[in-house]
């Protein structure tokens, strides 16, 4: 029933585009000047603007023109360099800044997801407990009564009133007959109802899967209903599909949802290769409006195509950016592979669980020399220690097979990285690519379930990166949390948990540092860097509109900003209390 070559349950909920080597006419080409003449698009004045280029880092006003930057400075420079046949717009003294980038997220994945059931905690949702669960997917079944499966995506168990995951038989509760499934907050983990196990064949004789979990009745061995990484696998393929066109509006509506919180490049951070399609469709369509960086995932035992390649230009909006591998879970459904015990072991494990792989160090290191061999960027899902260290070794072995090269191979979430590893991230030319966002979403439950105080207090350890100088990135992976640019922004700046307490103030950063690691710290991770991620003539005009300047408000304030516009390409993508499309 499972196959040892399954994928991490969160890559397989869409399936995607179906040709991931074409590559077409190219935009956005790397290097384009712009001449000065005298039409401009469009002259923005009166603002307040965060260029984020060293050589000029604050100015008054910028030009723009087919879709570039054409100027940038004082309004009287800009006017001048603008020509006469342009228009002005009075920004009122509103702050501009880059248009954000998406260094690791599921755009596909968060188009799936958002026409299930809403389980989200509070701030993202509203559910706080197992009861007002069942209610949500009640009234979503209601709504959909030809629906064949009861679908939700989001819960946390870390914040129910229970503090245990739902079970068979509260999910029994909500229907006897129709498949329930649930896809938990870190997209690791599922829970189902007696309908969904029988119809996988999944019984107290079911052995777990390499890579996942069956979790039991305890004193038992009938499953209770939650399933763990590739242990889930054979329910998620067996979801019935929507259709194309619904998952074209899928895809339109993710877009928006992005651009609403300015961000004008994103990622489609583990697309399924045997499936793909929609993505693909979308972009024929000419149906994106935001750049989309896409990668395969591969995984246990498989090789990389010989017909396969990575596109440095974007074709329609897309482009296929290398390869994705998943080495671990995640921390907050305690999954992550460390090299220390859990502080408090899930439900069914003994005091020495530490997590577990989900691809052997010999395929790891496989793929990584092969890509590498092809000059194929690779992105690798590590949270816990123990996978970074997998990580760290196949990519040392790969180098020193090949030579070093400007590879930049991304570490994504990072959470538990050591100061040991970050050097040899350092000297390995890698990325780091940090899910700050848990100091506040999972603060708490790391410092009192999952890791303790000590361990906690170091996750996402960005001021450690700092100061070493490198290069590094934020993300929020979308869909586990939402698209929420400042809030993100805020999580680094004051790793303020839920209950109030700051976790690790050691780590905090300045909030320009935080803004670098999702504008031009994340255009280097995608080897974008001459075209984007910040306001200077010649790159693409992405711009993002903010209420206030995030440099300049008291830091505790930088989640209440507000995105008023988002620009892309030089249009106006998302407009507050508008429908700028």
């Amino acid at each position: 029933m499972f196959s040892h070559k399954a994928l991490p349950l969160v890559f397989i909920l869409l399936p995607l585009l179906s040709a991931c080597s074409k590559q077409g006419p190219e935009q956005n080409q790397p290097g384009a000047t712009v001449a000065p003449g005298d039409a401009v698009t469009e002259v923005f004045l009166n603002a307040d603007i965060v260029t984020v280029d060293e050589a000029i880092p604050s100015a008054t006003a910028l030009a723009v023109r087919d879709g570039r930057i054409l100027a940038v400075g004082s309004e009287d420079a800009v006017i001048a360099a603008a020509g006469k046949h342009s228009s002005i717009r009075d920004m009122g003294g509103r702050t501009i800044i880059p248009g954000l980038i998406d260094a690791h997220g599921h755009l596909s994945i968060t188009a799936m997801w958002r026409t299930m059931a809403d389980l989200q905690p509070p701030p993202a949702g509203s559910i706080s407990s197992i009861a007002e669960l069942q209610v949500s997917l009640r009234a979503w079944h209601e709504a959909n009564p030809e629906a064949p499966w009861i679908l939700g995506y989001g819960y946390d168990d870390s914040l129910l009133a229970e503090n245990r995951h739902p079970d068979r038989h509260d999910l029994d509760a909500v229907s006897g007959d129709k498949p329930v499934l649930l896809v938990h907050v870190s997209g690791h983990l599922v829970a189902c109802n007696s309908a969904c196990l029988a119809l996988a064949g999944i019984d107290a004789g079911t052995e777990d899967p390499p890579g996942g979990h069956i979790r039991r009745v305890a004193g038992g061995g009938e499953p209770n209903g939650v399933l763990e990484e590739t242990a889930a696998v054979s329910l998620l393929v067996a979801i019935p599909q929507p259709s194309l066109e619904q998952r074209l509006v899928a895809l339109q509506a993710a877009q928006d949802y992005m651009a609403s919180h300015g961000l004008t490049t994103v990622q489609d951070g583990a697309l399924v290769r045997e499936l793909m399609g929609p993505l693909h469709a979308a972009a024929e369509a000419d149906m994106l409006f935001l750049d989309v960086v896409a990668y395969p995932v591969f995984r246990q035992g498989e090789r990389i195509p010989e017909n396969f390649s990575s596109s440095p230009g974007y074709d329609r909006h897309l482009r296929i950016g290398g390869i994705k591998l998943s080495l671990d879970g995640s921390p907050q459904g305690k999954t992550a592979w460390l090299t220390r015990p859990y502080l408090q072991p899930p439900h069914g494990q003994d005091a020495n669980y530490r997590g577990y792989p989900i691809m052997e160090d010999e395929s790891v290191l496989s793929l990584v020399q092969a890509a590498y061999a092809r000059d194929i960027p690779v992105i690798a899902h590590a949270n816990g220690d123990a996978a970074m260290d997998q990580l760290i070794a196949a990519v040392a072995a790969a180098r020193e097979q090949l030579g070093p090269a400007d590879r930049r191979t991304v570490i994504i979430h990072a959470q538990t990285a050591r100061e040991d590893q970050i050097e040899q991230f350092e000297a390995l030319g890698m990325v780091p690519s940090y899910f700050s966002a848990h100091t506040f979403y999972w603060g708490d439950w790391h410092r009192d379930s999952v890791f303790g105080e000590e361990r906690a207090s170091r996750i996402s350890p960005l001021k450690t990166t700092v100061d070493r100088g490198m290069p590094f990135t934020t993300h929020n992976d979308t869909p586990v949390v939402p698209p929420d640019m400042m809030r993100l922004l805020w999580a680094s700046v004051n790793r303020v948990t839920r209950s109030g307490e700051v976790l690790g103030p050691e780590h905090r950063i300045s909030p320009l540092e935080a803004l670098k690691s999702m504008t031009i710290h994340a255009a280097y991770q995608y080897f974008e860097e001459d075209r984007k991620g910040s306001i200077s003539p010649g790159k693409q005009a992405d711009l993002a509109v903010l209420s206030a300047n995030p440099l300049k408000v008291a830091p505790l304030s930088i989640a209440d900003i507000q995105v008023l516009e988002t620009i892309k390409d030089g249009k106006t993508v998302f407009q507050r209390g508008n429908n700028a499309r």
